[in-house]
């Protein structure tokens, strides 16, 4: 989630009808956008789209290894995480701008050149694999709380959705490689992006309220830990 210049604000054209014939001003009045309202762009939507695509590539080249491929099981399970994999990328860039949204703020998702290339690049690549296809702007005038509560949203889902993919496993006693697997990439999201560096969430957060990026980066490191542990066995 990064943030982006204020879009031109949207105004309404109003025409006044002066005495002479044929004469007249324009005045332009700034429309305030409405809080608590939800918003998709079409542009947004393309790009959501566009990058949703490149992760579902990354979820199939998965295939490519026989080792992992053969813990998967055959192509409808391959299906199935990839599914599992988008949406839970999608899931993590919603929950930016639905936080941002609800505070009033303009957000919207975009890609970016560097993490498009980079993703792409991640489907044909055996050894590279990293999911970064662009981020939610968002624009406006936001202190250190604001903006640490817009990035949070993101990891915490995906903490959330770590920990319930790894206890369906554990409760199921069965090492099933879709919850397994899931779980792993979720928590792997949550904990990149909470490093407190550059532009990730972590920094932000670890701006506005270190307790709070304390307790998520743990959390997430708990889950990574756990959670590849046991998808290889070794837990």
């Amino acid at each position: 989630m990064e943030r982006a210049r204020a879009p031109k604000e949207e105004k309404r054209t109003i025409i006044v009808q002066k005495q002479k014939p044929y004469e007249y001003t324009i005045t332009y009045v700034p429309i305030e956008p409405k809080r608590g309202r939800i918003r998709f762009s079409t542009k947004e939507v393309q790009h959501l789209a566009t990058a949703a695509l490149l992760v579902t590539g990354i979820g199939l080249s998965l295939g490519m290894f026989p080792g992992i491929y053969a813990r998967i099981g055959d192509s409808f399970m391959l299906a199935v995480l990839t599914a599992t994999l988008t949406t839970s990328f999608l899931i993590h860039e919603v929950a930016h701008k639905i936080a941002a949204q609800k505070k009033g703020f303009w957000a919207e998702f975009r890609l970016t050149f560097m993490g498009a290339i980079l993703t792409l690049f991640s489907i044909v690549s055996p050894f590279f694999k990293i999911i970064s296809p662009g981020a939610v702007m968002v624009a406006g005038l936001a202190d250190r709380e604001n903006m640490g509560e817009i990035s949070i949203a993101g990891p915490a889902t995906n903490i959330a959705l770590s920990a319930i993919l790894l206890g369906a496993a554990f409760i199921l006693s069965s090492n099933s490689p879709i919850f397994l697997l899931g779980a792993v990439f979720n928590a792997w999201i949550a904990f990149f992006n909470l490093i407190p560096f550059g532009l990730l969430d972590g920094f932000k957060i670890f701006l506005w309220n270190k307790k709070i990026w304390v307790l998520a980066f743990t959390a997430s490191l708990a889950l990574t830990i756990i959670s590849y542990q046991r998808a290889t066995g070794n837990g």
